[in-house]
């Protein structure tokens, strides 16, 4: 076989199974790994997302998070283990995201992702996926990625149901303000 390829025997490897998708191949393998998503949340949304764009071949993978691993998360919290109760969720998630795929680029914020910061973390990825749990933050992520003309993918989850979008105005698509023009008031909608 004399095609070229920028995936190494390693990767060649633990991809056949997608690459030997006909409407897949070694095309959409090598654009996989060409791409970026910054994870706001590892958490119970981020978690799942994260580890599940890293062992499918995404190149570039940017998770952002302040908090440290809680005891009464890490049943949703697929990133986080026991031994990592007490760590900073970023540092849990580094271990677990490179463990699952060496070959991916991991960025890691252990800061909140704020007015500050966002713009500056943000640029350069492809998609935004975000996985907070607040209303400012969840307004935020939409700002950036309008800002910076990348989709946003939201979720949320509230008890035994959940949404998921994709937002997308750069392509003449609604984004989350233009369904959700005002957050809720404080305490008007359940956590």
């Amino acid at each position: 076989m004399s095609e070229q390829t920028n995936l190494n025997d390693e990767e060649l490897r633990r991809y056949a199974r997608h690459i030997s998708l006909p409407s897949f191949g070694m095309e959409g393998q090598e654009r996989l790994k060409e791409s970026s998503v910054l994870c706001i949340g590892a958490g119970g949304l981020g978690s799942p997302s994260a580890m599940y764009l890293a062992a499918a071949g995404v190149g570039r993978i940017g998770l952002v998070d302040m908090d440290e691993v809680d005891a009464s998360n890490i049943q949703r919290q697929l990133l986080h283990g026991t031994d990592d109760i007490g760590r900073k969720k970023i540092e849990s998630a580094k271990d677990t995201i490179h463990n699952i795929n060496p070959n991916v680029q991991l960025d890691v914020y252990g800061d909140a992702f704020s007015p500050d910061n966002s713009i500056t973390i943000a640029q350069g990825y492809d998609i935004i996926i975000d996985g907070t749990d607040n209303f400012p933050a969840r307004y935020l992520v939409n700002d950036v990625a309008k800002i910076l003309r990348i989709p946003n993918v939201y979720g949320s989850v509230f008890r035994f149901e959940g949404q998921v979008s994709v937002f997308a105005p750069h392509l003449d698509g609604p984004c989350y303000r233009c369904l959700f023009p005002d957050p809720p008031a404080p305490g008007a909608v359940p956590d």
